[in-house]
């Protein structure tokens, strides 16, 4: 069995780096803050957004400008992201970022990064209607699962969380942790995932993870509002909280939450929770379902 991972879940506060370098010593001084309690780092969907609209040099919101320029930038972040987590020995999960896959559609791509700088990848696979019918961003790759030395995790992007063969894949694969970051701009999105979030921690008897964007970003055409706190949730069953929460943060406000996770209570709950959600799945597709008839 493996040990217990030692989680560190960051609120991200959207702010207006001037350029790739700020980001990285920005993310470099968070990284730092949060690495002596927590042995994996996870930051928001879409926190290096807030670059576009630097990059795209625009002082008013540009849709179209900050994702290409994003796009453009994503290799120089993306190094910038593997030098932090090499630099400061951690496991990272840096968020997302938008980068050009080799069909020529954009993606929405979260690395997962180990201590010494290799990485392996998951897409957002379900696309909202703002990176769909506006952004340009398209569905990603389905759902995959990453070998840590805590075990098997998953990783599913906001909007995936929502659905609920998303996470059970990952799981079915022997995921005990699903990550979800997430960025959403109100109360009702954000709401969304979170709900979702807990159901499938619920249905699946395993812990979810979510941490948000936070703040205000006027400037930023993908980034302009951003609502939410990170919280971790597991089974609603015996050993667990009984509303399944197990650490969350303050809501719209920059911070660290840390969660020690223990995948040995994961498989305690499997075999002897007062409900057996995980092995009760429906193994078959229902019958389509025909009206009843009264008599």
């Amino acid at each position: 069995m493996s040990a217990p991972l030692r989680l560190g879940l960051l609120q991200y506060r959207v702010g207006r780096p001037g350029s790739v370098a700020a980001f990285a010593r920005a993310l470099d001084a968070r990284l730092e803050e949060g690495r002596a309690q927590a042995d994996l780092l996870v930051l928001p969907e879409y926190a290096c957004v807030e670059l576009g609209a630097t990059l795209a040099d625009r002082n008013a919101p540009d849709e179209a400008a900050e994702l290409a320029a994003m796009v453009a930038a994503a290799p120089e972040i993306l190094d910038a992201m593997q030098a932090a987590a090499r630099r400061l020995g951690v496991w990272l999960l840096p968020g997302t970022l938008p980068v050009r896959a080799a069909d020529g559609r954009v993606v929405n791509r979260a690395p997962l990064i180990m201590p010494d700088g290799r990485m392996a990848m998951q897409e957002k696979r379900a696309m909202t209607r703002f990176e769909s019918e506006r952004w340009g961003v398209s569905q990603g790759a389905d759902p995959g699962v990453f070998d840590t030395p805590w075990g098997r995790i998953g990783v599913s992007i906001c909007y995936d969380l929502e659905f609920p063969k998303h996470v059970r894949v990952q799981v079915e694969a022997g995921a005990w942790l699903v990550l979800g970051p997430t960025c959403t701009d109100t109360m009702a999105g954000f709401n969304r995932v979170r709900i979702g979030a807990a159901a499938r921690a619920m249905e699946n008897q395993c812990f979810v993870a979510i941490t948000p964007t936070v703040g205000e970003a006027p400037w930023s055409a993908a980034l302009d509002a951003n609502r939410g706190h990170a919280a971790v949730f597991g089974p609603v069953d015996r050993g667990f909280p009984e509303d399944g929460v197990l650490a969350r943060g303050a809501l719209d406000t920059e911070q660290w939450v840390f969660c020690t996770l223990d995948p040995a209570r994961i498989e305690a709950v499997r075999q002897d929770g007062q409900v057996l959600n995980h092995r009760d799945w429906p193994k078959a597709p229902f019958a389509w379902p025909q009206p009843a008839v009264f008599a």
